[in-house]
């Protein structure tokens, strides 16, 4: 399954220009077999589909990006997402506390909002580092992808699309099948999965341990 694990819509994420139900029907188009929306330090949108769902044939989790002192970490099992700013590793524990899932967000990206190089400190408590981000700078993609394959942390490639136009730049294949959350958090913790890029209207491998290769569904 290919998934685009870091995307905002613009209820529960005051930054972001994407309507929600037009971009289940973009996702389709694209090829995407699911889409995890992860707004801005709340899962708000829980209220409103639950916790995942499938909706005209395509999987949406709910997750959320939440702010630590040190930066952006994508959060997946929480049902109460801390409203005081903490640390990275004081989040990590109430997401593992909980059984849930946790994947450090362009890690180092130059807005201050990646958690760099602390995530060496953190990685025992990491499912997976996204490596590829869509609206972050290939350098610094890189970068992230050399630190997580020295931590030996499996990588992932996500969108972080605000704007419709870059849902699924960076996606990622899961080798399992997920019909719900609860198979998207067992699915990271496995780290059967690599990341993968949207060109010529398919999908392609980017990891360097896969030899490029169009992947299907």
């Amino acid at each position: 399954m290919i998934i685009d694990t870091h995307v905002h819509e613009n209820k529960y994420s005051f930054d972001s220009f994407i309507d929600f139900k037009e971009s289940i029907e973009l996702a389709k188009l694209i090829g995407l077999d699911g889409m995890c929306i992860t707004n801005h330090d709340n899962n708000n949108l829980r209220n409103d589909i639950g916790d995942s769902a499938n909706i005209n044939g395509v999987l949406v989790i709910v997750g959320a990006e939440v702010l630590t002192h040190e930066g952006d970490i994508l959060v997946f099992g929480v049902k109460d997402i801390p409203q005081h700013k903490m640390s990275a590793e004081e989040l990590l524990t109430i997401v593992k506390k909980h059984n849930g899932a946790a994947i450090a967000a362009h890690p180092f990206r130059n807005n201050n909002r990646g958690i760099g190089d602390s995530m060496r400190k953190v990685s025992h408590l990491l499912s997976g580092v996204e490596s590829f981000n869509g609206s972050t700078l290939s350098y610094h993609n890189l970068q992230s992808y050399a630190l997580s394959t020295e931590l030996n942390l499996p990588s992932l490639g996500a969108s972080d699309a605000h704007i419709m136009e870059k849902l699924g730049t960076y996606a990622t294949k899961f080798n399992s099948s997920i019909r719900d959350h609860k198979d998207f958090i067992e699915a990271l913790k496995t780290g059967d999965f690599h990341p993968v890029m949207k060109k010529d209207n398919t999908f392609i491998s980017i990891d360097y341990f896969y030899e490029d290769h169009i992947v299907s569904n």
